[in-house]
Protein backbone atom coordinates (compact mmCIF):
# COMPACT_ATOMS: atom_id res chain seq x y z
CA UNK A 1 0.00 0.00 0.00
CA UNK A 2 2.29 2.62 0.86
CA UNK A 3 4.98 1.92 -2.02
CA UNK A 4 1.60 2.45 -4.21
CA UNK A 5 1.11 5.90 -2.17
CA UNK A 6 5.09 6.61 -2.76
CA UNK A 7 5.07 5.47 -6.80
CA UNK A 8 2.22 8.30 -7.18
CA UNK A 9 4.62 10.91 -6.18
CA UNK A 10 7.87 9.38 -7.65
CA UNK A 11 6.54 8.09 -10.98
CA UNK A 12 6.17 11.72 -12.73
CA UNK A 13 9.68 12.94 -11.75
CA UNK A 14 11.20 9.55 -13.01
CA UNK A 15 9.52 9.65 -16.53
CA UNK A 16 11.44 12.85 -16.67
CA UNK A 17 14.71 11.15 -17.08
CA UNK A 18 13.13 7.88 -18.06
CA UNK A 19 16.08 6.80 -20.69
CA UNK A 20 18.81 7.11 -18.02
CA UNK A 21 16.51 5.50 -15.17
CA UNK A 22 16.25 2.29 -18.04
CA UNK A 23 19.78 2.16 -19.29
CA UNK A 24 21.11 1.84 -15.20
CA UNK A 25 18.73 -0.89 -15.50
CA UNK A 26 20.03 -1.93 -18.60
CA UNK A 27 24.00 -1.83 -18.13
CA UNK A 28 23.77 -3.12 -14.81
CA UNK A 29 21.36 -6.00 -15.26
CA UNK A 30 24.55 -6.70 -17.99
CA UNK A 31 27.14 -6.62 -15.60
CA UNK A 32 25.05 -8.87 -12.70
CA UNK A 33 24.57 -11.31 -15.40
CA UNK A 34 28.15 -11.79 -17.41
CA UNK A 35 30.30 -11.46 -14.22
CA UNK A 36 28.31 -13.68 -11.59
CA UNK A 37 26.72 -16.32 -14.05
CA UNK A 38 28.38 -16.61 -17.21
CA UNK A 39 32.01 -16.02 -15.14
CA UNK A 40 31.49 -18.49 -13.15
CA UNK A 41 30.24 -21.46 -15.85
CA UNK A 42 33.06 -20.71 -17.87
CA UNK A 43 35.44 -21.08 -15.24
CA UNK A 44 33.78 -24.46 -14.47
CA UNK A 45 34.13 -25.64 -17.70
CA UNK A 46 37.89 -25.14 -18.10
CA UNK A 47 38.31 -26.27 -14.51
CA UNK A 48 36.64 -29.93 -15.99
CA UNK A 49 38.76 -29.52 -18.61
CA UNK A 50 41.87 -29.53 -16.87
CA UNK A 51 40.93 -32.64 -14.63
CA UNK A 52 39.82 -34.38 -17.24
CA UNK A 53 42.55 -37.25 -17.61
CA UNK A 54 41.60 -37.98 -21.04
CA UNK A 55 42.56 -34.54 -22.18
CA UNK A 56 46.45 -35.27 -23.59
CA UNK A 57 48.44 -31.25 -23.13
CA UNK A 58 48.24 -31.44 -26.61
CA UNK A 59 44.68 -31.49 -26.72
CA UNK A 60 44.59 -28.26 -24.11
CA UNK A 61 45.69 -25.40 -26.36
CA UNK A 62 42.92 -26.07 -28.87
CA UNK A 63 40.15 -26.26 -25.95
CA UNK A 64 41.26 -24.09 -23.08
CA UNK A 65 42.27 -20.66 -25.14
CA UNK A 66 38.74 -20.41 -26.59
CA UNK A 67 37.61 -20.87 -23.06
CA UNK A 68 40.10 -17.93 -21.72
CA UNK A 69 38.99 -15.49 -24.64
CA UNK A 70 35.82 -16.14 -23.58
CA UNK A 71 36.64 -15.08 -20.40
CA UNK A 72 38.64 -12.55 -21.27
CA UNK A 73 35.78 -10.81 -23.03
CA UNK A 74 33.34 -11.34 -19.71
CA UNK A 75 35.84 -9.43 -17.76
CA UNK A 76 35.88 -6.15 -20.63
CA UNK A 77 31.97 -6.77 -20.81
CA UNK A 78 31.84 -6.23 -16.70
CA UNK A 79 34.14 -3.36 -17.12
CA UNK A 80 32.29 -1.16 -19.91
CA UNK A 81 29.21 -2.28 -18.34
CA UNK A 82 29.96 -0.77 -15.09
CA UNK A 83 31.04 2.18 -16.17
CA UNK A 84 28.14 3.24 -18.44
CA UNK A 85 25.57 2.11 -15.68
CA UNK A 86 27.77 4.37 -13.13
CA UNK A 87 27.14 6.96 -15.63
CA UNK A 88 23.45 6.74 -15.98
CA UNK A 89 22.59 6.26 -12.25
CA UNK A 90 24.72 9.49 -11.50
CA UNK A 91 22.78 11.26 -13.98
CA UNK A 92 20.31 10.09 -12.58
CA UNK A 93 19.84 10.39 -9.51
CA UNK A 94 21.93 13.76 -9.77
CA UNK A 95 18.45 15.13 -11.75
CA UNK A 96 16.07 13.02 -9.57
CA UNK A 97 17.37 14.61 -6.32
CA UNK A 98 16.58 17.49 -7.36
CA UNK A 99 13.38 17.65 -9.14
CA UNK A 100 12.20 15.67 -5.83
CA UNK A 101 13.77 18.59 -3.87
CA UNK A 102 11.84 20.82 -5.86
CA UNK A 103 8.45 19.28 -5.56
CA UNK A 104 8.31 18.48 -1.40
CA UNK A 105 9.45 22.65 -1.81
CA UNK A 106 6.52 23.46 -3.75
CA UNK A 107 4.24 21.23 -1.71
CA UNK A 108 5.02 22.26 1.32
CA UNK A 109 5.09 25.72 0.47
CA UNK A 110 1.56 25.15 -0.73
CA UNK A 111 0.32 24.80 2.30
CA UNK A 112 -1.81 26.51 4.25
CA UNK A 113 -0.98 28.96 6.88
CA UNK A 114 -2.55 26.85 9.80
CA UNK A 115 -0.70 23.95 8.38
CA UNK A 116 3.11 26.08 9.51
CA UNK A 117 1.73 26.77 12.46
CA UNK A 118 0.74 24.02 13.61
CA UNK A 119 3.85 22.08 13.39
CA UNK A 120 7.76 22.81 14.27
CA UNK A 121 9.51 24.27 11.05
CA UNK A 122 12.96 22.68 11.63
CA UNK A 123 10.81 19.09 11.85
CA UNK A 124 10.06 19.82 8.54
CA UNK A 125 12.92 20.79 7.60
CA UNK A 126 14.02 17.22 8.91
CA UNK A 127 11.44 15.55 6.81
CA UNK A 128 11.71 17.03 3.47
CA UNK A 129 15.61 16.21 3.67
CA UNK A 130 15.25 12.52 4.51
CA UNK A 131 12.35 12.02 1.95
CA UNK A 132 15.04 12.95 -0.88
CA UNK A 133 17.63 10.94 1.02
CA UNK A 134 15.26 7.73 1.50
CA UNK A 135 14.57 7.76 -2.49
CA UNK A 136 18.35 8.10 -3.13
CA UNK A 137 18.44 4.65 -0.52
CA UNK A 138 15.74 3.40 -2.35
CA UNK A 139 16.91 3.62 -5.59
CA UNK A 140 20.11 2.66 -4.82
CA UNK A 141 19.08 -0.98 -2.83
CA UNK A 142 16.66 -1.55 -5.93
CA UNK A 143 19.58 -1.69 -8.63
CA UNK A 144 22.04 -2.88 -6.69
CA UNK A 145 19.93 -5.53 -4.88
CA UNK A 146 16.82 -6.25 -5.97
CA UNK A 147 17.64 -5.81 -9.39
CA UNK A 148 20.93 -7.24 -9.57
CA UNK A 149 19.61 -10.38 -7.11
CA UNK A 150 16.59 -11.13 -9.88
CA UNK A 151 19.06 -11.12 -12.28
CA UNK A 152 21.23 -13.72 -10.46
CA UNK A 153 18.78 -15.69 -8.93
CA UNK A 154 17.28 -16.31 -12.63
CA UNK A 155 20.85 -16.90 -14.46
CA UNK A 156 21.90 -19.38 -11.56
CA UNK A 157 18.69 -21.44 -11.18
CA UNK A 158 18.73 -21.19 -15.10
CA UNK A 159 22.17 -22.95 -15.00
CA UNK A 160 21.66 -25.07 -12.28
CA UNK A 161 18.59 -26.53 -14.28
CA UNK A 162 21.13 -27.75 -17.03
CA UNK A 163 24.16 -28.53 -14.90
CA UNK A 164 22.63 -30.08 -11.63
CA UNK A 165 18.77 -30.20 -11.34
CA UNK A 166 18.50 -31.49 -8.08
CA UNK A 167 20.94 -29.04 -6.65
CA UNK A 168 18.85 -26.30 -8.19
CA UNK A 169 15.48 -27.84 -7.07
CA UNK A 170 16.89 -28.16 -3.12
CA UNK A 171 18.13 -24.15 -3.77
CA UNK A 172 14.74 -22.97 -5.25
CA UNK A 173 12.49 -25.09 -2.28
CA UNK A 174 14.96 -23.56 0.20
CA UNK A 175 15.16 -19.75 -1.12
CA UNK A 176 11.45 -19.61 -1.10
CA UNK A 177 11.13 -20.61 2.43
CA UNK A 178 14.20 -18.13 3.47
CA UNK A 179 12.41 -15.16 1.70
CA UNK A 180 8.97 -15.75 3.37
CA UNK A 181 10.50 -15.73 6.54
CA UNK A 182 12.64 -12.65 5.63
CA UNK A 183 9.69 -10.92 4.24
CA UNK A 184 7.39 -10.98 7.62
CA UNK A 185 10.59 -9.80 9.87
CA UNK A 186 10.96 -6.87 7.51
CA UNK A 187 7.38 -6.09 7.82
CA UNK A 188 7.41 -6.36 11.46
CA UNK A 189 10.53 -4.14 11.79
CA UNK A 190 8.89 -1.58 9.26
CA UNK A 191 6.61 -0.66 12.45
CA UNK A 192 9.85 0.17 14.50
CA UNK A 193 11.30 2.02 11.84
CA UNK A 194 8.18 4.49 11.54
CA UNK A 195 8.18 4.78 15.41
CA UNK A 196 12.20 5.82 15.10
CA UNK A 197 11.60 8.34 12.00
CA UNK A 198 9.10 10.01 14.02
CA UNK A 199 10.84 10.15 17.19
CA UNK A 200 13.84 11.69 14.82
CA UNK A 201 11.62 14.29 13.73
CA UNK A 202 10.55 15.05 17.22
CA UNK A 203 14.50 15.66 17.80
CA UNK A 204 14.69 17.74 14.98
CA UNK A 205 11.94 20.10 16.29
CA UNK A 206 13.00 20.36 19.53
CA UNK A 207 17.11 21.40 18.25
CA UNK A 208 14.96 23.86 15.48
CA UNK A 209 12.60 25.25 18.76
CA UNK A 210 15.76 25.55 20.90
CA UNK A 211 18.22 27.43 18.51
CA UNK A 212 15.14 30.14 16.97
CA UNK A 213 14.67 31.17 20.56
CA UNK A 214 18.34 30.72 21.82
CA UNK A 215 17.78 35.07 22.90
CA UNK A 216 15.27 33.59 25.68
CA UNK A 217 17.08 30.30 26.67
CA UNK A 218 20.13 32.82 27.08
CA UNK A 219 18.05 35.89 29.16
CA UNK A 220 15.85 33.32 31.11
CA UNK A 221 18.85 31.36 32.43
CA UNK A 222 16.73 28.44 31.28
CA UNK A 223 20.25 26.18 29.41
CA UNK A 224 19.92 23.56 31.70
CA UNK A 225 15.68 22.84 31.67
CA UNK A 226 16.05 23.30 27.97
CA UNK A 227 18.88 20.45 28.38
CA UNK A 228 16.40 18.36 30.28
CA UNK A 229 14.00 18.30 28.20
CA UNK A 230 15.63 17.82 24.92
CA UNK A 231 17.10 14.65 26.77
CA UNK A 232 13.72 13.49 27.09
CA UNK A 233 13.02 13.45 23.28
CA UNK A 234 16.49 11.77 22.68
CA UNK A 235 16.36 9.32 25.76
CA UNK A 236 12.61 8.69 23.52
CA UNK A 237 14.32 8.36 20.00
CA UNK A 238 17.04 6.06 21.72
CA UNK A 239 13.86 3.26 22.93
CA UNK A 240 12.95 3.58 19.52
CA UNK A 241 16.01 2.85 17.80
CA UNK A 242 17.17 0.06 20.21
CA UNK A 243 13.94 -1.41 19.48
CA UNK A 244 14.98 -1.20 15.15
CA UNK A 245 18.16 -2.57 15.96
CA UNK A 246 17.66 -5.11 18.52
CA UNK A 247 15.66 -6.63 16.25
CA UNK A 248 17.61 -6.39 13.06
CA UNK A 249 20.39 -8.13 15.67
CA UNK A 250 17.75 -10.72 15.48
CA UNK A 251 16.82 -11.11 11.78
CA UNK A 252 20.55 -11.37 11.41
CA UNK A 253 20.97 -14.79 13.45
CA UNK A 254 17.96 -16.36 11.76
CA UNK A 255 19.39 -15.42 8.32
CA UNK A 256 22.96 -17.22 9.58
CA UNK A 257 21.71 -19.89 11.16
CA UNK A 258 19.32 -21.20 7.75
CA UNK A 259 22.27 -20.13 5.43
CA UNK A 260 24.34 -22.68 7.78
CA UNK A 261 21.79 -25.12 7.60
CA UNK A 262 21.70 -25.30 3.76
CA UNK A 263 25.30 -24.62 3.29
CA UNK A 264 26.37 -27.67 5.17
CA UNK A 265 23.84 -30.19 4.02
CA UNK A 266 24.72 -28.66 0.26
CA UNK A 267 28.20 -29.74 0.94
CA UNK A 268 27.47 -33.04 1.97
CA UNK A 269 25.52 -34.14 -1.14
CA UNK A 270 27.64 -32.99 -3.88
CA UNK A 271 31.11 -34.52 -2.47
CA UNK A 272 28.89 -37.63 -2.22
CA UNK A 273 28.39 -37.34 -6.02
CA UNK A 274 31.78 -36.65 -6.63
CA UNK A 275 32.65 -39.65 -4.76
CA UNK A 276 30.13 -41.81 -6.76
CA UNK A 277 31.01 -39.77 -9.76
CA UNK A 278 27.95 -38.31 -10.68
CA UNK A 279 29.10 -35.09 -10.81
CA UNK A 280 32.13 -33.84 -12.17
CA UNK A 281 35.15 -31.83 -10.38
CA UNK A 282 34.50 -28.58 -12.16
CA UNK A 283 30.24 -28.79 -11.26
CA UNK A 284 31.18 -29.46 -7.25
CA UNK A 285 33.74 -25.95 -7.88
CA UNK A 286 30.45 -24.16 -10.03
CA UNK A 287 27.65 -24.96 -6.86
CA UNK A 288 30.05 -24.27 -4.59
CA UNK A 289 30.60 -20.77 -5.93
CA UNK A 290 27.01 -20.09 -7.05
CA UNK A 291 26.54 -21.45 -3.47
CA UNK A 292 28.64 -18.48 -2.29
CA UNK A 293 27.19 -15.74 -4.58
CA UNK A 294 23.45 -16.83 -3.75
CA UNK A 295 24.27 -16.42 0.53
CA UNK A 296 26.14 -13.02 -0.44
CA UNK A 297 22.87 -11.67 -2.36
CA UNK A 298 20.57 -13.57 0.27
CA UNK A 299 22.42 -11.58 2.67
CA UNK A 300 22.92 -8.34 1.24
CA UNK A 301 19.19 -8.90 0.04
CA UNK A 302 18.07 -9.04 3.77
CA UNK A 303 20.33 -6.12 4.88
CA UNK A 304 18.57 -3.83 1.63
CA UNK A 305 15.11 -4.64 2.50
CA UNK A 306 15.53 -3.38 5.92
CA UNK A 307 17.22 -0.07 4.51
CA UNK A 308 14.90 -0.35 1.68
CA UNK A 309 12.14 -0.33 4.69
CA UNK A 310 13.94 2.07 7.03
CA UNK A 311 14.21 4.57 3.81
CA UNK A 312 10.30 4.10 3.20
CA UNK A 313 9.35 4.87 7.05
CA UNK A 314 11.25 8.73 6.41
CA UNK A 315 9.58 8.61 3.51
CA UNK A 316 5.78 7.68 4.57
CA UNK A 317 5.80 10.72 6.93
CA UNK A 318 6.23 13.34 4.26
CA UNK A 319 4.03 11.37 1.74
CA UNK A 320 1.71 11.61 5.26
CA UNK A 321 2.19 15.21 4.73
CA UNK A 322 1.98 15.60 0.71
CA UNK A 323 -1.76 13.89 0.79
CA UNK A 324 -3.23 15.51 3.67
CA UNK A 325 -6.21 17.44 3.16
CA UNK A 326 -5.72 21.37 3.04
CA UNK A 327 -8.26 23.40 5.46
CA UNK A 328 -8.38 26.19 2.76
CA UNK A 329 -8.41 25.61 -0.82
CA UNK A 330 -8.29 27.28 -3.82
CA UNK A 331 -12.35 26.49 -5.99
CA UNK A 332 -11.93 24.16 -8.77
CA UNK A 333 -12.56 26.94 -11.68
CA UNK A 334 -11.63 30.33 -9.94
CA UNK A 335 -13.10 33.70 -11.18
CA UNK A 336 -10.30 36.31 -12.43
CA UNK A 337 -9.84 38.71 -10.06
CA UNK A 338 -11.89 42.36 -9.85
CA UNK A 339 -10.12 43.46 -6.62
CA UNK A 340 -9.25 47.09 -8.23
CA UNK A 341 -10.59 49.13 -5.71
CA UNK A 342 -10.24 48.05 -2.47
CA UNK A 343 -13.98 47.71 -1.01
CA UNK A 344 -14.58 45.35 1.50
CA UNK A 345 -17.47 43.89 3.19
CA UNK A 346 -17.97 41.46 5.75
CA UNK A 347 -21.52 39.62 4.97
CA UNK A 348 -22.38 37.83 8.64
CA UNK A 349 -19.41 35.95 9.12
CA UNK A 350 -19.06 33.17 11.66
CA UNK A 351 -15.98 32.28 12.79
CA UNK A 352 -14.53 29.45 15.37
CA UNK A 353 -11.11 28.57 16.02
CA UNK A 354 -10.53 24.70 15.89
CA UNK A 355 -10.28 24.95 19.65
CA UNK A 356 -13.63 25.49 19.73
CA UNK A 357 -13.10 29.29 20.59
CA UNK A 358 -15.65 31.41 19.32
CA UNK A 359 -14.47 34.98 17.90
CA UNK A 360 -17.23 35.69 15.39
CA UNK A 361 -21.43 35.46 15.10
CA UNK A 362 -23.01 37.05 12.16
CA UNK A 363 -20.52 39.39 12.13
CA UNK A 364 -20.81 42.68 9.70
CA UNK A 365 -18.29 45.54 8.28
CA UNK A 366 -18.68 47.44 5.43
CA UNK A 367 -15.40 49.40 4.00
CA UNK A 368 -15.94 51.82 1.24
CA UNK A 369 -13.27 51.72 -1.42
CA UNK A 370 -10.54 54.18 -0.15
CA UNK A 371 -11.50 54.67 3.24
CA UNK A 372 -9.51 53.88 6.23
CA UNK A 373 -10.37 52.26 9.35
CA UNK A 374 -8.65 51.57 12.61
CA UNK A 375 -9.49 48.58 14.57
CA UNK A 376 -9.28 48.80 18.58
CA UNK A 377 -9.57 46.55 21.07
CA UNK A 378 -8.79 44.11 24.05
CA UNK A 379 -6.69 41.62 23.43
CA UNK A 380 -9.22 38.14 22.42
CA UNK A 381 -11.48 41.14 20.79
CA UNK A 382 -11.19 39.50 17.01
CA UNK A 383 -8.91 42.06 15.47
CA UNK A 384 -6.12 39.64 14.24
CA UNK A 385 -9.09 37.03 13.13
CA UNK A 386 -10.03 40.15 10.64
CA UNK A 387 -6.86 40.06 9.34
CA UNK A 388 -6.32 36.48 8.90
CA UNK A 389 -10.18 35.91 7.80
CA UNK A 390 -9.32 38.57 4.66
CA UNK A 391 -6.05 36.79 3.89
CA UNK A 392 -7.86 33.58 3.97
CA UNK A 393 -5.04 32.43 6.36
CA UNK A 394 -8.50 31.00 7.92
CA UNK A 395 -11.81 30.12 6.28
CA UNK A 396 -15.37 31.74 7.78
CA UNK A 397 -17.52 29.10 9.31
CA UNK A 398 -20.81 31.01 7.61
CA UNK A 399 -21.07 34.15 5.85
CA UNK A 400 -19.06 35.56 2.90
CA UNK A 401 -16.20 38.19 2.62
CA UNK A 402 -16.39 40.20 -0.76
CA UNK A 403 -13.54 42.20 -2.28
CA UNK A 404 -15.53 44.74 -4.82
CA UNK A 405 -18.75 42.30 -4.57
CA UNK A 406 -16.10 39.42 -5.40
CA UNK A 407 -16.43 36.78 -2.54
CA UNK A 408 -12.78 35.64 -1.71
CA UNK A 409 -13.27 31.99 -1.95
CA UNK A 410 -13.91 31.92 -5.20
CA UNK A 411 -10.68 33.22 -6.77
CA UNK A 412 -7.19 31.38 -6.35
CA UNK A 413 -5.79 32.82 -3.10
CA UNK A 414 -2.58 33.72 -4.46
CA UNK A 415 -4.39 36.47 -6.23
CA UNK A 416 -6.04 37.34 -3.69
CA UNK A 417 -3.31 38.47 -1.61
CA UNK A 418 -1.34 40.18 -4.84
CA UNK A 419 -4.28 42.59 -4.16
CA UNK A 420 -3.43 43.23 -0.42
CA UNK A 421 -0.26 44.25 1.30
CA UNK A 422 0.40 43.40 4.58
CA UNK A 423 2.53 44.81 7.38
CA UNK A 424 2.79 42.69 10.98
CA UNK A 425 3.95 43.67 13.98
CA UNK A 426 6.96 41.59 13.90
CA UNK A 427 8.89 42.10 10.46
CA UNK A 428 9.30 38.98 7.88
CA UNK A 429 12.41 39.53 6.47
CA UNK A 430 14.67 36.61 5.06
CA UNK A 431 18.37 36.06 5.27
CA UNK A 432 19.05 37.81 1.91
CA UNK A 433 20.25 41.48 1.32
CA UNK A 434 18.45 44.33 1.93
CA UNK A 435 17.95 44.87 -1.05
CA UNK A 436 16.06 42.06 -2.52
CA UNK A 437 14.00 42.10 1.22
CA UNK A 438 12.40 45.52 0.01
CA UNK A 439 11.73 43.99 -3.49
CA UNK A 440 10.28 41.44 -2.26
CA UNK A 441 6.40 42.03 -2.97
CA UNK A 442 7.78 43.06 -6.82
CA UNK A 443 10.59 41.18 -8.18
CA UNK A 444 10.51 42.90 -11.09
CA UNK A 445 11.57 46.68 -9.61
CA UNK A 446 14.50 48.63 -10.57
CA UNK A 447 17.34 49.43 -8.17
CA UNK A 448 15.72 53.08 -8.32
CA UNK A 449 12.84 51.76 -7.40
CA UNK A 450 13.87 50.28 -4.54
CA UNK A 451 15.79 52.91 -3.31
CA UNK A 452 13.02 55.48 -3.88
CA UNK A 453 10.78 52.97 -1.32
CA UNK A 454 13.52 52.79 1.05
CA UNK A 455 13.66 56.48 0.95
CA UNK A 456 9.94 57.00 1.79
CA UNK A 457 9.75 55.40 4.76
CA UNK A 458 13.14 56.27 5.77
CA UNK A 459 15.18 53.15 5.87
CA UNK A 460 18.01 55.09 3.72
CA UNK A 461 18.99 56.79 6.78
CA UNK A 462 20.49 53.43 8.46
CA UNK A 463 21.24 51.62 4.75
CA UNK A 464 23.50 54.42 3.54
CA UNK A 465 25.79 53.87 7.01
CA UNK A 466 26.32 50.29 6.18
CA UNK A 467 29.46 49.16 4.65
CA UNK A 468 27.77 47.05 2.07
CA UNK A 469 24.35 48.77 1.75
CA UNK A 470 21.72 47.75 -0.13
CA UNK A 471 23.61 44.60 -0.36
CA UNK A 472 24.03 43.73 3.02
CA UNK A 473 22.53 40.81 4.39
CA UNK A 474 19.98 41.10 7.29
CA UNK A 475 20.76 37.68 8.87
CA UNK A 476 18.14 35.00 9.68
CA UNK A 477 14.76 36.99 10.55
CA UNK A 478 16.46 39.63 10.17
CA UNK A 479 18.64 39.19 13.31
CA UNK A 480 21.23 41.94 12.29
CA UNK A 481 19.20 45.27 11.97
CA UNK A 482 17.11 46.63 14.95
CA UNK A 483 13.16 46.03 15.05
CA UNK A 484 13.09 49.71 14.00
CA UNK A 485 15.60 49.03 11.39
CA UNK A 486 13.49 45.80 10.35
CA UNK A 487 10.67 47.28 10.52
CA UNK A 488 11.08 49.91 8.02
CA UNK A 489 12.11 47.52 5.66
CA UNK A 490 9.07 45.71 6.00
CA UNK A 491 7.29 49.29 5.27
CA UNK A 492 9.49 50.36 2.28
CA UNK A 493 7.97 46.61 0.67
CA UNK A 494 4.62 47.38 0.83
CA UNK A 495 5.26 50.05 -0.28
CA UNK A 496 6.92 49.50 -3.39
CA UNK A 497 4.21 46.49 -3.90
CA UNK A 498 1.57 49.48 -4.24
CA UNK A 499 -1.81 47.56 -3.75
CA UNK A 500 -5.15 48.67 -3.32
CA UNK A 501 -5.82 47.43 -0.10
CA UNK A 502 -3.44 48.01 2.96
CA UNK A 503 -3.57 45.71 6.30
CA UNK A 504 -1.00 47.71 8.99
CA UNK A 505 -0.91 45.93 12.82
CA UNK A 506 0.88 48.49 14.47
CA UNK A 507 3.89 48.67 12.12
CA UNK A 508 5.07 51.53 13.99
CA UNK A 509 5.15 49.87 16.96
CA UNK A 510 8.98 49.25 16.89
CA UNK A 511 9.66 53.04 15.77
CA UNK A 512 11.05 55.81 18.25
CA UNK A 513 9.50 58.72 18.41
CA UNK A 514 11.06 60.89 15.62
CA UNK A 515 10.84 57.70 12.93
CA UNK A 516 7.35 57.33 13.82
CA UNK A 517 6.43 60.88 12.57
CA UNK A 518 8.38 60.66 9.40
CA UNK A 519 6.64 57.09 8.57
CA UNK A 520 3.32 58.25 9.58
CA UNK A 521 3.74 61.23 7.05
CA UNK A 522 4.88 58.62 4.57
CA UNK A 523 1.87 56.46 5.26
CA UNK A 524 -0.81 59.29 5.09
CA UNK A 525 0.85 59.55 1.08
CA UNK A 526 0.84 55.91 1.29
CA UNK A 527 -2.67 55.16 1.85
CA UNK A 528 -4.18 58.22 -0.67
CA UNK A 529 -6.96 56.60 -3.01
CA UNK A 530 -6.02 52.77 -1.12
CA UNK A 531 -8.01 50.97 1.34
CA UNK A 532 -6.53 50.64 4.68
CA UNK A 533 -7.45 48.64 7.96
CA UNK A 534 -4.91 49.34 10.69
CA UNK A 535 -4.96 47.13 13.71
CA UNK A 536 -4.02 49.92 16.59
CA UNK A 537 -2.50 48.84 20.34
CA UNK A 538 -1.54 52.38 20.02
CA UNK A 539 -4.26 54.91 20.20
CA UNK A 540 -2.11 57.82 19.12
CA UNK A 541 -1.39 56.14 15.58
CA UNK A 542 -5.17 55.83 14.26
CA UNK A 543 -6.79 59.55 15.40
CA UNK A 544 -6.54 60.37 11.47
CA UNK A 545 -8.58 57.64 10.48
CA UNK A 546 -11.73 58.14 8.26
CA UNK A 547 -13.56 55.87 10.98
CA UNK A 548 -12.65 54.02 13.98
CA UNK A 549 -14.11 50.50 14.99
CA UNK A 550 -13.94 49.23 18.42
CA UNK A 551 -14.27 45.10 18.51
CA UNK A 552 -15.19 43.31 21.84
CA UNK A 553 -15.97 40.02 22.20
CA UNK A 554 -16.38 39.62 18.53
CA UNK A 555 -18.97 42.29 17.68
CA UNK A 556 -18.68 46.21 17.11
CA UNK A 557 -19.22 47.64 19.69
CA UNK A 558 -18.78 51.77 18.69
CA UNK A 559 -17.71 52.93 14.98
CA UNK A 560 -16.98 56.48 14.09
CA UNK A 561 -14.40 59.27 14.63
CA UNK A 562 -11.71 60.29 16.99
CA UNK A 563 -13.48 63.05 17.98
CA UNK A 564 -16.66 61.29 17.95
CA UNK A 565 -16.03 58.22 19.68
CA UNK A 566 -14.03 60.83 22.61
CA UNK A 567 -17.31 62.85 22.84
CA UNK A 568 -19.50 59.55 23.09
CA UNK A 569 -17.74 58.65 26.22
CA UNK A 570 -17.95 54.80 26.28
CA UNK A 571 -15.23 52.32 25.42
CA UNK A 572 -12.80 53.85 22.95
CA UNK A 573 -13.12 57.10 25.38
CA UNK A 574 -11.84 54.79 28.20
CA UNK A 575 -9.25 53.15 26.58
CA UNK A 576 -8.02 56.59 25.26
CA UNK A 577 -7.88 57.83 29.12
CA UNK A 578 -6.31 54.86 30.45
CA UNK A 579 -3.10 54.69 27.71
CA UNK A 580 0.02 54.97 28.82
CA UNK A 581 2.73 56.52 26.63
CA UNK A 582 0.20 55.85 24.13
CA UNK A 583 -0.48 52.30 24.76
CA UNK A 584 -3.43 50.75 25.80
CA UNK A 585 -3.37 49.40 29.85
Amino acid sequence: MFLKRAFKHLWPQILLYKWSFSLTFFFYGIRFFVISVLGSLYFKKIIDVLSDPSVTRGELAGVLWPLVWINIGIIIINYLSSRAGSYSVVYFQSNIIRELTNYVFKKFTSKTYTFFSNRFTGSLVTKSRRFVRAFEVMHDTTVFNFWSSFIVFVGVFGVLAFEAPMIGLIFFVWMIFYMTIIYFMVKKRFLYDVAKAEADSRVGGKLADVFSNIFAVKVFSSKKREQQLFNEVATDEQKFRDQSWYFQNRQDAIQAFLMILIQCFVLYFIIDLWIKGSMSTGTVVLIQTYMVIIFDRLWDLGKATTRFMGAAADMSEVIDILESTDDITDPENPEPIRMNMGGLEFKGVSFSYESGQKVFENFNLKIKPGEKIGLVGHSGAGKSTVTKLLLRFVDVSSGAIEVDGQDIRNVLQDDLRKAISYVPQEPMLFHRTISENIAYGKPEASEEEVKKAAKRAHADEFIDRLQYGYKTLVGERGVKLSGGERQRVAIARVMLADTPILILDEATSSLDSVSEQYIQSAFEELMKNKTAIVIAHRLSTIQKMDRIIVLEQGGIKEEGSHKELLEKGGIYADLWNHQSGGFME
